[in-house]
């Protein structure tokens, strides 16, 4: 099957792939090209959201029981095959959701490296030992799989969000239903076609593509289903987490962010203007952990803003197929329409647009929805540009008096996700540190990740253990407590 021409794709259930009669075909389309169509997919029901919880169930036992080794190398299997796919995966990211070719394909690279790590961690799931009180006693722990896991995934990162989900829970020893969003599936189904490849045993590993309410909700209510792992939005987490307490079942929830940089008492201002435009405008800001606001002291200000409007400009908009293009579209209509309804709003209550901020009129760009990088002054602390995701290119300044209000306005929002903070003043860093609600802070650099260190959120941005890295295992697995009494007479 190869999702690049006509063809349709389907779901994979218990090793096959698996297409309901007269089932209903979903297509993704170009949002850079005026929504011209990508790939079809014909969408899982209620009926086959069963069958795979089933499979899944059925193969747990057998796929927990298998060894450190035979998991790990089934991802070094997987990493063999994986450059074979590499270019079609993101082109097909590219055509679905938008994001310039080099980023799509660097997502395929970070994915390998993220993939290397777990191959690994299959090796060092031990746990500990403890001194027992009591003579000729050992008392330790080991971990277990927690059993089949339901992963849903979001548009924007389509082939990196899906491995971080999977591969843990393969090599963690869970069976696991990957359902990724309709906006962007095609990167998803790429990956269950190597895995059926390199022979992933039936049940192991499962792919719906279906709708949230239908196939989504069949997964987060079915007492077979001991786990559900989402990223995406705060709303539908909240709503995740909510149905699966009625059964205890377990999640792992990384949400929303509202991520802020507070600048103040720094003298490389254009080097600090660099890091948060890159951080704030890649993948036209469509990133959970994008800088979405600059909070800056005023003595700062009118610097800090010369530099931001210079680095915004050099994010050139077009299509992410053609070279030369730094940001593409936004993923949908809808999605543009509430990015620039926040930047009119913001304007409408005092905001001053110093960049951007209108659609972009040029005849390459007239079929597609391309929104200019944009960086709005005068943003009021506590109104909607400052405190609400917005999802978008816009890069919202909030001037303030000093640095405790620094610190207030950073924390005056529901979301904790991610945060930044640029000084020369490290007792000024400090302070940020253990003041500032968010689950990641970064001194003196952007927001960005690293594959092998914990991810995730406090507040509305997260629940649970924190993907990525070794804490994730935390969610993919039980902790068990041994206590045995060795040499009785």
């Amino acid at each position: 099957m190869n999702i690049s021409t006509n063809r349709t794709a389907s779901s994979y259930i218990a090793g096959g792939w698996v297409s309901p009669e007269n089932g209903t075909i979903h297509e993704t389309t170009d949002p850079g090209r005026g929504g011209a169509a990508v790939a079809s997919y014909t969408l899982a029901t209620h009926e086959d959201a069963r069958l795979a919880i089933t499979a899944a169930r059925d193969a747990a036992s057998a796929w927990g029981a298998t060894t450190a080794n035979e998991r790990m190398e089934l991802v070094y299997a997987l990493l063999e095959k994986w450059p074979t796919r590499q270019q079609e995966m993101a082109e097909i990211v590219t055509r679905e959701m938008g994001k310039v070719f080099s980023e799509s394909f660097g997502e395929s690279s970070r994915a390998v490296m993220e993939m290397r790590f777990w191959a690994g961690e299959a090796l060092r799931l031990g746990d500990r030992t403890f001194s027992s009180v009591r003579s000729k006693t050992d008392a330790y722990s080991i971990r277990q799989p927690i059993g089949p896991v339901a992963a849903i995934t979001p548009w924007n990162f389509p082939i990196l969000t899906p491995i971080r989900k999977v591969i843990p829970a393969l090599v963690c020893g869970c069976p696991v239903i990957l359902k990724p969003a309709l906006e962007s599936p095609g990167a998803s189904v790429i990956l269950a076609e190597l895995l059926h490849e390199i022979g992933v045993p039936p049940g192991v590993f499962n792919l719906l593509l279906g709708r949230g309410r239908e196939v989504g909700e069949t997964l987060v209510g079915s007492p077979d289903v001991a786990g559900i792992t989402f990223t995406g939005s705060t709303d539908v987490g909240l709503g995740i987490a909510a149905t699966a307490a009625q059964r205890n079942a377990r999640t792992q929830l990384e949400m929303g962010g509202k991520n802020a940089a507070v600048v103040s008492a720094v003298s490389d201002v254009e080097r600090v203007a660099n890091e948060i435009a890159t951080a704030a405008f890649t993948a036209a800001g469509q990133r959970c952990t994008a800088i979405s606001r600059v909070i800056v002291t005023e003595d700062l200000r009118s610097r800090l803003e010369e530099a931001l409007v210079h680095e915004a400009r050099a994010f050139t908009v077009g299509y992410g197929l053609d070279e030369g293009s730094r940001m593409g579209p936004l993923v949908n209509d809808s999605q543009y329409t509430q990015v620039h309804q926040y930047v009119e709003q913001a304007t409408g209550e005092g905001a001053k647009v110093l960049l951007g901020g209108l659609p972009l009129e040029a005849p390459e760009v007239d079929e597609g929805n391309y929104y200019p990088a944009t960086v709005v002054t005068d943003v009021a602390p506590g109104s909607p540009l400052a405190v609400d995701e917005v999802f978008g290119p816009v890069l919202a300044v909030i001037p303030v008096a000093d640095f405790d209000q620094a610190i207030a306005v950073a924390n005056e929002t529901r979301y904790g996700l991610t945060s930044a903070v640029f000084t020369d003043d490290m007792d000024l860093a400090h302070r940020f540190v253990t003041q500032v609600r968010s689950g990641m802070v970064h001194v003196n650099h952007g927001t960005n990740s690293e594959g092998h260190i914990p991810f995730g959120g406090v507040a509305q941005s997260g629940q649970g253990a924190y993907g990525i890295g070794d804490t994730s295992k935390e969610f993919f697995t039980n902790l068990k407590i041994v206590y045995q009494v060795y040499g009785q007479e």
